[in-house]
């Protein structure tokens, strides 16, 4: 559950961060016109629909302009039935739709899911990849593209869920990226670590391990969730345990933006990002576990969403 929520709010917030005052409120910097970010999911087969969703609305639910969904061809008219809010674009496929083709058919498909996706590219202000994308070796090869493609706009991206899978497996998809975050779980945290580091998950100096293992892939930020959150991007560790339970993906774009606002920026826009988007997860979980205790949904804690980001910080 807070995975899917987890990997969206990060984005919203690499462009307008909120950032702890001294008296540990939360301090709001954005452009003037209340220019909030432009999402992107990338993930939703015929399998996973609920992810992407999950993930799409919680960006609006706290403050997005637009939220959009690339899926296949499958997952699309179901994500666009359950709210009209998204933007749902069919584009992706999956291997058993072109068994039969032959290479070179197969090459050309590929291409024109990249030419959708780059027609939209330098519109988005982040990406959220993997909700709900599944493990198709087709679709994984041109997520991995889109990826470079992200790369070559210089758009950030958070990776979750099976884009996790596709990352552990191809590290240099965001080595050295410093725009990209990782968001990973407890079991896709040990996967990292043995596939970089050769080893077992430390916990009596995790701390540690997780700045040596951010620091092994480039320098990107890597937000380890669990009853804790551990965040760091190869030089600093943070930790957030306030409230209740892990978020992070609104706030990727907004931290952007506050430190190109500010003369002289003391920390790392992902690092901000993943504090406030972690903050605000967990107060949302919290609040959701207040009202519905063992029967708690997804669902439940995205409608806390917005409570919990008006009682950090009131929009008046």
């Amino acid at each position: 559950m807070e995975m899917i929520v987890s990997s969206f709010l990060l984005s919203l917030l690499i462009n307008k961060t909120m950032i702890a005052d001294q008296n540990d409120r939360w301090a709001f910097y954005a452009r003037p016109g209340s220019w909030n970010g432009k999402i992107a999911v990338i993930g939703g087969c015929r399998e996973y629909t609920g992810a992407p969703y999950f993930a799409a609305i919680s960006a609006l639910k706290i403050g997005a302009d637009l939220s959009h969904v690339f899926c296949t061809k499958d997952a699309a008219p179901v994500i666009k039935s359950y709210s009209p809010e998204l933007i749902v674009h069919p584009v992706l496929e999956e291997s058993y739709n072109i068994s039969q083709f032959t290479e070179e058919e197969k090459r050309k498909v590929q291409d024109k899911v990249i030419g959708e996706v780059d027609k939209w590219m330098e519109r988005f202000d982040c990406l959220v990849i993997g909700p709900g994308l599944g493990r198709d070796p087709f679709l994984l090869e041109c997520v991995s593209k889109i990826m470079l493609l992200a790369k070559k706009f210089n758009v950030p991206f958070v990776v979750d869920g099976d884009g996790l899978f596709l990352v552990t497996n191809s590290i240099d998809l965001v080595k050295s990226y410093p725009l990209a975050v990782l968001t990973p779980n407890v079991n896709e945290y040990k996967r990292l670590v043995q596939k970089v580091l050769s080893c077992e998950v430390d916990e009596e100096n995790a701390g540690d391990q997780l700045r040596a293992l951010a620091k092994q892939i480039g320098g990107v930020t890597i937000l380890r969730k669990g009853k804790s959150d551990l965040i760091s991007n190869g030089e600093m560790v943070k930790s957030v345990s306030i409230y209740g339970s892990p978020s992070v993906a609104v706030f990727l774009s907004w931290a952007r933006q506050l430190k190109s606002g500010l003369e002289s920026p003391s920390e790392n826009p992902a690092i901000l990002g993943c504090i406030a988007a972690s903050g605000l997860l967990r107060k949302a979980a919290a609040l959701a576990f207040t009202k519905h205790k063992r029967s708690t949904l997804t669902s439940d804690i995205i409608e806390c969403l917005g409570e919990s980001l008006e009682d950090i910080c009131p929009a008046s």
